[in-house]
This record gives C-alpha cells, structure tokens and sequence, in this order.
C-alpha cells in the first residue's frame, strides 16, 4: 500500500478535503479510520456518498485498516487515510502502518479540550497521543487549508508537567 496522505480532520470527508486534499493526495482510495463511525452505519452511508468522484472509500476500525495494509493484493493502491483523533492514528502506526507525516487539518473545539489553533482542539487523551507519535518518529504537521504555512504541532502543544 502506498500511503500519499494521512490526515487528522474530524469532520472527516467536506468541501475542502473533497475539492483539495483528495486531489493533492492522488490516491485511489480514501480508507476512513474511526472506530466509532465504523460502527454507524447512517454515518457511513453519507460519507460514502460524499466520497470526491473516481475515488473510493472504505470505512474501517484500526484491526481492519491494519489487516488491509499488510494484504499483497492492496501494495500497488494509492492511500489516503483520513482519522478523526491522533488516537486512531497511533493505533495503526503503533500496529505497523507505516505514516511518516500526519498532517493535522481539523480538531473542533468542545469542552473538552482546549483551543491550541484557530482549527484545533485538544484534550488530555489527544496531547498524549500526539506526544506519542512525535516520539515514534511521526511528522505531526498542522495545515489545515493547502495555503497554510506547514507548522510543527509539538510547538504547540502544552508544555509536559
């Protein structure tokens, strides 16, 4: 599996990642993980709809998503994962998914979390995530619109303590 673009964007499939990412990614397929939309199948029925044209869309939970990565049958497919939580993300990566830049798009504020971009949000269990794939060696770059200047999440981020 070549993998062209992994992002972190709750809202997972819109305007911008159908109109920009999509076709910045020039992947075959997007592969959508998320435990919780897995198990919704009203919400995987619309982004399957929303899906940008000549593109398909897989919904899967981490188990899946690792197991499709490691079938022969899928290492010449073009890959755009798309996570909803830094949680997801480190699952697969942690599972072999071999994501050397995740590209942080969309975290929206709830409250939970504490605003740390005009665009992202983060709780306790998201820091923690995060420090944990900055150590696994992962690129977190925050862009959340194609124009965007690349900024590293770490700086960011709350200092430890």
């Amino acid at each position: 599996m070549i993998i062209t673009l992994a992002r972190i964007d709750d809202r997972l499939i819109h305007g911008q990642v159908t109109t920009v990412w999509s076709k910045e990614s020039h992947a075959d397929r997007m592969i959508i993980v998320d435990e919780d939309v897995y198990h919704d199948e009203i919400r995987k029925t619309l982004l399957k709809q929303a899906c940008p044209p000549g593109m398909k869309v897989n919904i899967v939970d981490a188990k899946k998503a690792v197991a499709v990565y490691n079938n022969p049958k899928y290492k010449d497919v073009k890959v755009f994962y798309l996570f909803t939580n830094p949680t997801e993300a480190l699952k697969v990566i942690q599972r072999g998914i071999a994501i050397k830049i995740l590209n942080i798009g969309g975290m929206q504020y709830r409250e939970d979390r504490s605003q740390i971009t005009k665009a992202i949000s983060v709780n306790a269990q998201d820091i923690e995530s995060f420090r944990q794939l900055n150590d696994l060696g992962v690129k977190l770059d925050i862009q959340t619109v194609k124009t965007d200047p690349h900024i590293n999440l770490m700086e960011k981020l709350p200092a430890e303590g």
